[in-house]
């Protein structure tokens, strides 16, 4: 494995977002149950304005090429995490198994028990992104996503979704699920440093 990438958030001078403060605990934060996992019954899917669908199983997706990532994070509840390290298979490395059409414009993550978010897909496809299922040197808690969690850390850490199952590509934007009025209506990108919490 090559040398970790650095998130440019954490070579900020100043690197904790305004109104946050920081913490050496890991929250727990979800909606709903931790979700089982059943290693042989897991599917991955990416569909939507692709070619052709892909699809793949859970030994197969950690048997992509992988790297780590050391990054920051910050919750949209006001703490952040600072300098987590990250191992998993980038974002980029999974939309190389597809031919995007070109009206792809954003991306919606589908995770267990229903629970949806949408990104920019520029955002998505930062060099910094990356399905992760271990967390400095160790396996993810399934609390916190484990089998497979999206890191994207240049936004608050709802967009880093947990269990996700897909992606979908999109043309236009659309609210996920903290994101839609129903749920609280948070912010359709979530970047912590212009405090983009609620729409």
């Amino acid at each position: 494995m090559s040398e970790p990438i650095i998130s440019l958030d954490v070579k900020r001078e100043q690197r904790v977002p305004p109104r946050q403060a920081l913490t050496r605990k890991w929250p727990v934060l979800h909606y709903g149950p931790t979700p089982t996992f059943d290693r042989t019954r897991w599917t991955f899917h990416v569909f939507g304005l692709v070619a052709k669908p892909w699809q793949c199983g859970y030994d197969e997706f950690i048997n992509l090429p992988h790297k780590q990532l050391l990054a920051d994070m910050h919750c949209v509840t006001r703490w952040s995490k600072l300098d987590n390290t990250w191992e998993g298979v980038g974002t980029r490395e999974l939309i190389a198994k597809v031919e995007l059409l070109p009206q792809a414009k954003f991306v919606m993550v589908h995770c267990e028990h229903g629970f949806t978010t949408n990104l920019p897909l520029d955002d998505f496809l930062g060099e910094d992104c990356l399905f992760a299922w271990r967390h400095n040197g160790q396996d993810l808690e399934p609390d916190h996503g484990y089998p497979l969690r999206l890191v994207v850390p240049r936004l608050y850490a709802w967009k880093s979704a947990k269990w996700v199952r897909g992606i979908e590509l999109m043309e236009a934007d659309r609210a996920g699920f903290w994101e839609s009025w129903e749920h609280g209506g948070y912010h359709m990108r979530g970047d912590p440093w212009r405090e983009e919490r609620f729409r």
